[in-house]
């Protein structure tokens, strides 16, 4: 069974901790097994890449790296905010703890 986790995919995040602390970003892929998100346009990272048939060229190029998602909040309404869980209608819905609004 996966861990739950209080981000997904296309969620506005800021992170609140470590070199890139007050940026915001939006997700682009959560990996539930390593606690990782990416972060497009942040922890940005070069990757030395050999020549292949799709990059003919090869060399040195930028992209993002996963960030821990406890240094990872959700933004909503423009405001960082707390994650809960509540049941609605027989589902788990994600609410912020801030506003106590669901979070579609």
């Amino acid at each position: 069974m996966q861990k739950k986790v209080h981000i997904k995919k296309g969620d506005t995040v800021v992170v609140i901790a470590g070199k890139e602390r007050g940026k915001e970003g939006t997700v682009l892929k959560v990996d539930r097994a390593k606690d990782r998100a990416l972060v497009e346009g942040l922890n940005i990272v070069k990757k030395h890449e050999k020549p292949s048939a799709a990059n003919t060229e090869g060399g040195i190029t930028d992209m993002e790296a996963g960030i821990h998602i406890s240094n990872l909040m959700l933004v909503h309404k423009g405001k960082a905010t707390r994650v809960g869980r509540k049941e609605e209608g027989g589902k788990m819905k994600r609410y912020a703890v801030k506003t106590g609004e669901i979070i579609e």
